[in-house]
């Protein structure tokens, strides 16, 4: 038999555990590719970290990367587009960084954000910040990246997946 009490009692408890969930998807791959290299084809290029480059890139970058294989399409222009997740605070965070012919950031978008809290890395003024940035430039929360309030650990993390892409660009990509 069921408890009555019981039940009552499961119900507000369950859901406390559960938590808030809330998964936005803003764009998809193709949205965002179009979004940042408008009108422009992409070509998947297959590339996987060695050894040596997985260090090379945890060294410079000061984070580890999350896999060996980049999803990352090289543009008609000679650019690069990178798919990435890192993690918000409990869920991913799947975003895209657009790089020149030159290897500076040309545009970020996010498109899937599944933490209830801190979708303020949306906002094109934050994302704004890591335009112009490449290898080797400072890009550091709290220095020249700025925090959102309510954001910290999404901006913490996106701005170490930023750093750990442009290592990877330039350790293993950049020429290709």
């Amino acid at each position: 038999m069921h408890d009555p009490a019981l039940i009552r009692w499961l119900a507000p408890a369950a859901a406390l555990v559960a938590g808030p969930a809330c998964a936005t998807t803003y764009l998809t791959l193709e949205q965002a590719q179009q979004k940042l290299f408008p009108g422009q084809t992409l070509e998947e290029l297959a590339i996987e970290l060695d050894a040596g480059q997985w260090r090379a890139v945890e060294e410079q970058a000061g984070t580890r990367p999350r896999e060996r294989r980049l999803r990352v399409w090289k543009s008609a222009d000679g650019g690069y587009f990178y798919l990435d997740r890192v993690i918000g605070k409990h869920e991913l965070i799947t975003y895209a960084l657009a790089l020149d012919a030159e290897g500076r950031v040309k545009g970020l978008e996010i498109l899937d954000y599944r933490e209830s809290y801190g979708g303020q890395v949306r906002n094109p003024k934050w994302r704004g910040q890591f335009v112009g940035k490449r290898h080797g430039d400072a890009v550091e929360l709290d220095v020249d990246i700025v925090n959102l309030s309510g954001a910290t650990l999404s901006c913490r993390h996106i701005t170490q997946g930023v750093r750990r892409l442009l290592a990877a660009h330039a350790i293993a990509v950049a020429g290709q």
